[in-house]
């Protein structure tokens, strides 16, 4: 069935009233802070403000494979961000990252010390600055870049777009479900049609384009992202399967997936992350 076709949009949009659904509470039609709350600083080069949503988790699998090769530069304090209780809206947060979103980090070592924002950005900065994951020959750089910017495109479609009408808008509408699994369901199969030639996203080395995508699409095949794995019936896509469980098999992916965890299995759930040994 067709949507409800009554609604006629005003010649100019108005925020009068908060939308509904999962999120609505915290979406709003302005940018800017909220309230007046600085961000704690602990002791390591690297002060990151997140949560693990695929976004975050981009980030801590990137430092959990950074400190496994050694970089002791890559130590890092993993300050938890409840985005349902609007911390990305206190000043602290926003003067570190003007889009309040998660995740932002703050680069202790340099002077002045440096802000980044944007998941696909911080994989990027830290890729260049210790020399790691991310492709010296030209056209195999390129290749990097280009999957890491998809992903950074695609994933709106998935989260906002289909997540959001599938599992959290108030009601179903299936229009807006139809038009965005249509779109999920060709980027799966893009996915799927890529990793059927190569182990990873850009051939035989593992890098930046994986660590970014995992999040996303291998949630979303391995742990039923928005209850919604018989619906995209994601099985069939035995490509990304495979590479998702080759990625879980790596220690620091097991790591980066535990960090700034709030909800599901408690043995997998780490608030915060100050040291190697809160893992213990």
């Amino acid at each position: 069935m067709p949507d409800d076709p009554k609604y006629n949009p005003p010649k100019v949009w108005k925020w009068d009233t908060e939308l509904g659904g999962t999120w609505g509470k915290i979406n709003r039609p302005t940018a800017g802070a909220t309230h007046e709350k600085e961000l704690p600083v602990g002791k390591h080069p690297l002060q990151l403000y997140s949560l693990a949503t695929p976004n975050g988790v981009k980030v801590t699998i990137m430092l959990e494979e950074l400190l496994a090769l050694g970089h002791e530069g890559a130590e890092y304090d993993a300050w938890l961000i409840e985005i349902d209780q609007q911390h990305q809206f206190g000043s602290g947060f926003v003067e570190l990252n003007p889009n309040s979103k998660i995740p932002a980090m703050q680069d202790r070592s340099t002077d002045p010390h440096t802000r980044v924002f944007e998941s696909g950005a911080i994989l990027f900065y830290l890729a260049e600055k210790f020399s790691e994951f991310l492709p010296v020959d030209t056209s195999e750089r390129a290749e990097c870049l280009s999957w890491l910017f998809w992903q950074m495109a695609a994933a709106p479609y998935l989260g906002g777009g289909f997540g959001h009408f599938y599992a959290y808008a108030p009601e179903k509408f299936e229009y807006s479900i139809n038009r965005y699994a249509m779109e999920v369901k060709r980027q799966l199969d893009l996915l799927d049609k890529n990793l059927s030639k190569r182990r990873f996203l850009c051939g035989d080395e593992y890098n930046i384009a994986d660590i970014a995508t995992y999040p996303w699409y291998g949630y979303v095949v391995l742990h039923n992202s928005y209850s919604a794995a018989e619906f995209l019936d994601v099985e069939s896509y035995k490509n990304i399967v495979r590479w998702a469980r080759d990625l879980e098999e790596r220690p620091a992916v097991s790591r980066g997936r535990r960090v700034n965890k709030t909800i599901g299995n408690e043995k997998y759930r780490l608030r915060e992350r100050h040291d190697a040994s809160d893992f213990d």
